[in-house]
């Protein structure tokens, strides 16, 4: 059997990828009205993917990290658009980043709190979800402020919204989007985090992950190209 036929075995036994994508990671794919479809780098890589392996693509669209994670247990796709952590890698296999997007806070319009240092505070409680990767990250850097879990990005607006934390932490697209929507909030200046975006398979797909290494490898030579 060739190379590119145990990759599609792998990953597209059905004849279709089924690609898995973070909507509340708005840097990297949303719904675009007007074209009527997904945009975004991870649509877009999704299309390179499929092209190159001549078969069609699914673009699966979930809620959070969390959701994606939970729906790998069912079997719903076969690749993701997530961020790579060590904490996931007994799961999954990841590619090499094709992007690295920020994480940084949103606070009350009226908060003292300026920058990101600022927020790692005694007493001070960020609400951050779950399984995103950032919250991980969070969580080891931080040395006196304490996270309160939630189980989406939503969820932790929510939470600052209702006044049940001092700041709430996420992907800066996501919550300059959210600042927008909801007035008397705004972002602290600089990211407390960036966090690698990479493919992920499952970790049985050997040979998909071998490919997916060598697909972005040529990708971000590609995008580097003068």
């Amino acid at each position: 059997m060739s190379t590119r036929k145990k990759v599609l075995s792998e990953i597209a036994p059905a004849g279709v990828i089924r690609a898995a994508v973070n909507m509340s990671n708005t840097a990297l794919v949303q719904w675009d009205d007007q074209a009527g479809t997904l945009v975004g780098p991870s649509a877009r890589i999704g299309h390179k993917i499929a092209e190159q392996l001549d078969r069609g693509l699914s673009l699966i669209q979930y809620s959070s990290a969390a959701d994606i994670l939970a729906a790998a247990d069912r079997g719903e796709w076969d690749i993701a658009f997530i961020a790579s952590d060590a904490s996931r890698a007994d799961r999954f296999s990841f590619s090499p980043p094709y992007i690295s997007v920020r994480a940084t806070y949103l606070v009350p319009e009226d908060s003292a709190l300026r920058t990101v240092g600022d927020v790692d505070a005694e007493g001070l409680r960020i609400a951050s979800a779950r399984s995103a990767a950032y919250t991980k990250q969070l969580e080891r850097i931080l040395e006196k402020a304490t996270v309160s879990h939630t189980d989406s990005p939503a969820a932790a607006i929510d939470l600052l919204v209702g006044s049940q934390c001092d700041a709430a932490a996420g992907l800066t697209e996501f919550l300059v989007q959210s600042s927008e929507r909801i007035s008397g909030f705004r972002l602290v200046e600089g990211a407390f985090s960036e966090i690698p975006q990479t493919i992920a398979v499952h970790r049985r797909a050997i040979h998909a992950s071998a490919f997916f290494a060598d697909f972005v490898h040529r990708l971000n030579a590609s995008a580097g190209a003068p």
